[in-house]
C-alpha cells in the first residue's frame, strides 16, 4: 500500500519533471533562438581596458564578471536596462576565423555609434568583446567576425551585491552578481522605519532613493528583465556605511 508520503514524492517528482520539460521546451526560459550579429573585440589581452563602462560595475575582476565580458551595441543596450543579462555566442561561417565552440559573455559595458567602424550604430547588433573572450571563439587576426548569439540565464556565485554610495537624501546603490535574467529592471527599498519605496534608474545599473535612511537597516526588492523578483531582508545593518557592499538572496 503507496504511503501518503509515497504520493506526495511521486506529485513533487512529476511537477518538477513537468518544469523541466517546460524549460527545455522554450529553450533557456523563454530566452529565445540564435540570432545574427558581428563581434569585435576591445581591452587587451588581460581586459584591463574593459574596467569602469557604462554599467557602473568598476572592477569587473572583484566584482566576479572576469574576462567573459562585452559592450553592446544601441540597438542592444536598451539605454542601460541590458546590463547584467548573458550571452552565448559562437563565430558563424567564416572558416578562415572562427574557432569551434562558444562563449558565454555579460553585457557591462556600451559601444556607442560611430566606434568600431560604425559596426555599434543603429541598428546593428553588435558585441564589442573582451579580447579574452573574443579569442575563445575566433582569432584575433580576424577582427572583426559574424557570430550567433543567444540570451541564457546568468550563473553567479553567491548572492546580489548591494554598494551603497552617495549622502544623506542621496542613495546610490550599485546592484552586481545578479542571476537569472542578470538584468535588472525594478528595484524597492525599505528602511527598518519605512514602508517599501520604489527606486529610480540613474545610470546603468545604479539605482537611487532620495529618502533619509541613515541609521536604519535597509531590505532591497530587485526584480529582473523576466519579472522574477528577489527580496532581500535587513541586508544592512542599522550601521552601515556610505561604500560599503553587502550581499543579499540569489534570484
Amino acid at each position: 500500500m503507496i504511503s501518503m508520503r509515497s504520493m506526495e514524492l511521486v506529485k513533487s517528482i512529476a511537477w518538477v519533471s513537468l518544469l523541466t520539460f517546460i524549460w527545455l521546451l522554450t529553450g533557456a526560459h523563454g530566452y529565445g533562438g540564435w540570432e545574427s550579429a558581428h563581434a569585435t573585440f576591445y581591452g587587451g589581452s588581460d581586459a584591463s581596458g574593459t574596467m569602469g563602462g557604462a554599467c557602473g560595475y568598476g572592477n569587473l575582476y572583484s566584482q566576479g564578471y572576469g574576462t567573459n565580458t562585452a559592450a553592446l551595441s544601441t540597438a542592444l543596450f536598451n539605454d542601460g536596462l541590458s546590463c547584467g543579462s548573458c550571452y552565448q555566442m559562437k563565430c558563424n561561417n567564416d572558416p578562415q576565423w572562427c574557432l569551434p565552440g562558444t562563449v558565454t559573455v555579460t553585457a557591462t559595458n556600451f559601444c556607442p555609434p560611430n566606434s568600431n567602424g560604425g559596426w555599434c550604430n543603429p541598428p546593428l547588433q553588435h558585441f564589442d568583446m573582451a579580447e579574452p573572450a573574443f579569442q575563445q571563439i575566433a582569432i584575433y587576426k580576424g577582427g572583426i567576425v559574424p557570430i550567433l548569439y543567444r540570451r541564457v540565464p546568468c550563473l553567479r556565485k553567491g548572492g546580489i551585491r548591494f554598494t551603497i554610495n552617495g549622502h544623506s537624501y542621496f542613495n546610490l546603490v550599485l546592484i552586481t552578481n545578479v542571476g537569472g535574467a542578470g538584468d535588472v529592471h525594478a528595484v524597492s527599498i525599505k528602511g527598518s522605519r519605512t514602508g517599501w519605496q520604489p527606486m529610480s534608474r540613474n545610470w546603468g545599473q545604479n539605482w537611487q532613493s532620495n529618502s533619509y535612511l541613515n541609521g536604519q537597516s535597509l531590505s532591497f526588492q530587485v526584480t529582473t528583465s523576466d519579472g522574477r523578483t528577489v527580496v532581500s531582508y535587513n541586508v544592512a545593518p542599522l550601521n552601515w556605511q556610505f561604500g560599503q557592499t553587502f550581499e543579499g538572496s540569489q534570484v
